[in-house]
């Protein structure tokens, strides 16, 4: 007897629909998975078996041929236990599901009992699932959540195989589950905020800048100087997640298998901050089977760098493409992958090995050849895409202690609102086509960027003075343009460019 059931595979972030077709012929008793599985995969014949046995149902005494169509597309993973299951028992007329299983889709790893396990990347499958025809969706527990979240799909969590076998004959119910639209905050740190910052109202300047206008930001400080303090704090001001940044951003987690237990939707902007001694594949994506790396786990977030020169340098090259290009592609032999990586870089550093180069308390050790071979483990190319470049003093005992009448104790709410409003008025001016100032082409820059004639007359004196390159004089276009947003003015005042420039310290020469 023939059975067909569909099913899905993950590509990248994507999710393809496959259909999980099984065959009884006589001959010698044998499972055979065709249609390109992985190891995985191929091991699923040992688990299906015993799970179907320890169910209470007959194993085939004859040869059971299972194709995974189209037979061109790779397949991974244990998700396919669960479809190839019910096809067995459906073509050996165990499993009478009255109009066959046309509509639905299954998925969930099978343990040796028939207990079902829930799987990674389900949320990529229920968005493809709604654009296939499919409506309704049975998996493991801890992934109901995750696949009703869209709304568009009925959704059943079954604990077991016999469970699954007993609802499809109308013998046995199961729970539906209901997407409650609501997401897991574990990404975010939630108890944070700007006014435990004391002093630095320069950087908490530059940040606010940034969190307005999705630039990125280098900060470069001694030791205890605030700079992992202020990154982390970058998120708290960030504007809230639209319902299609949400669905991106659950996908990538879901197929990365971050998701918590019976997660929806996420709620919060992500703050990854790896350790320099990360990998090339881990921070990009990659492997044998591509999986999302960290630039994409930090898709509509905060990507931290810290102690900057520190990571690899192939590391930091990696770089260069996906904060120009805002994704990264990850080619194999056999498919290339796209992977989002849309995010706001936050690199910070010492300014020299021992980290008291310029400081006005501590005697810096280093010679000017350190110092300099230090600061050159960052390329020139990679300087320049950093818009705010920001040099952090040593806090005063007057500033730690509150009483400095220039520290600013404003909370993340209040910079959360001016932030607000000028993404507002981004979005208007853009449109879909780039959410923010930081995102915007050079087609954009000439057009909205457009300087007056003391203005222009100051971008030029400094580009002749301190050898800016083009593209750091779009960043400074750029970092004007949110200046005067914030403001909410219409043009861009020689006052924006000038403090704009002043961001781009690093571009200057160190030594003369």
């Amino acid at each position: 007897m023939f059975s067909k059931i569909r099913s899905f595979a993950l590509s990248g972030i994507e999710a393809l629909p496959i259909d999980i077709e099984v065959d009884v012929v006589s001959g010698l008793p044998t499972l055979q998975i065709v249609g390109l599985p992985d190891a995985a995969l191929r091991e699923a014949r040992e688990r299906v078996v015993s799970a179907i046995r320890n169910s209470g149902f007959d194993v085939p005494s004859k040869r059971v041929i299972v194709n995974l169509a189209p037979a061109d597309v790779h397949k991974e993973g244990t998700s396919f236990d669960l479809p190839i299951a019910l096809g067995i028992l459906e073509a050996t007329g165990q499993l009478s599901s009255n109009g066959g299983l046309a509509g639905w889709a299954t998925m969930g790893e099978l343990a040796l009992s028939g207990e079902l396990r829930k799987v990674f990347g389900v949320l990529p499958m229920a968005l493809s699932a709604s654009a296939s025809q499919v409506s309704k969706f049975v998996v493991a527990p801890g992934n109901g959540q995750e696949a009703a979240c869209l709304g568009a799909l009925q959704v059943y969590e079954a604990r077991n195989l016999r469970e699954v076998v007993r609802f499809l004959e109308g013998t046995g119910a199961l729970q539906e589950v209901r997407g409650s639209g609501e997401g897991a905050e574990t990404f975010s740190s939630t108890d944070m905020d700007f006014s435990e910052v004391r002093g630095q109202r320069f950087a908490k300047r530059a940040l606010e800048i940034a969190a307005a206008g999705a630039h990125n930001v280098l900060l470069v400080g001694a030791p205890g100087t605030g700079k992992s303090m202020l990154a982390k704090r970058l998120a708290t001001i960030l504007p809230p997640l639209n319902l299609q940044e949400r669905l991106e951003l659950t996908r990538i987690y879901s197929v990365a298998n971050l998701l918590p237990a019976g997660s929806g939707l996420l709620k919060l902007r992500p703050f990854r901050s790896p350790h320099h001694t990360i990998s090339s594949a881990a921070l990009m994506g990659g492997g044998s089977a591509p999986r999302p790396g960290e630039i994409s786990l930090a898709h509509h977030g905060v990507l931290f760098l810290d102690e900057l020169p520190e990571f690899h340098r192939d590391v930091l090259e990696a770089l260069r493409q996906p904060l120009e290009e805002r994704f990264i592609v990850v080619a194999r032999a056999k498919e290339v992958l796209r992977f989002p990586a849309h995010f706001i870089l936050v690199a910070a550093m010492n300014p020299c090995p021992c980290g008291y180069f310029g400081s006005a308390r501590r005697t810096c050790r280093c010679s000017p050849f350190q110092v300099q071979r230090y600061r050159s483990k960052v390329s020139g190319p990679l300087w320049d895409r950093m818009d705010l470049q920001v040099e952090l003093p040593m806090v005063k005992w007057s500033e730690w202690e509150g009483r400095s009448s220039e520290d600013s104790q404003e909370t993340s709410a209040d910079i959360r609102r001016r932030v607000l409003q000028a993404r507002r008025i981004q979005e208007e001016r853009l449109g879909t086509g780039a959410w923010a100032n930081g995102a915007m082409t050079t087609r954009q820059v000439r057009r909205y960027c457009a300087l007056g004639d003391a203005g222009r007359r100051l971008l030029e004196r400094t580009m002749e003075k301190l050898g800016f390159s083009a593209r750091s004089l779009d960043r400074i276009l750029k970092v004007s343009r949110t200046l005067a947003d914030l403001e909410g003015s219409e043009a861009i005042e020689e006052a924006h460019v000038a403090e704009a420039i002043q961001y781009r310290s690093l571009d200057r020469p160190l030594f003369t």
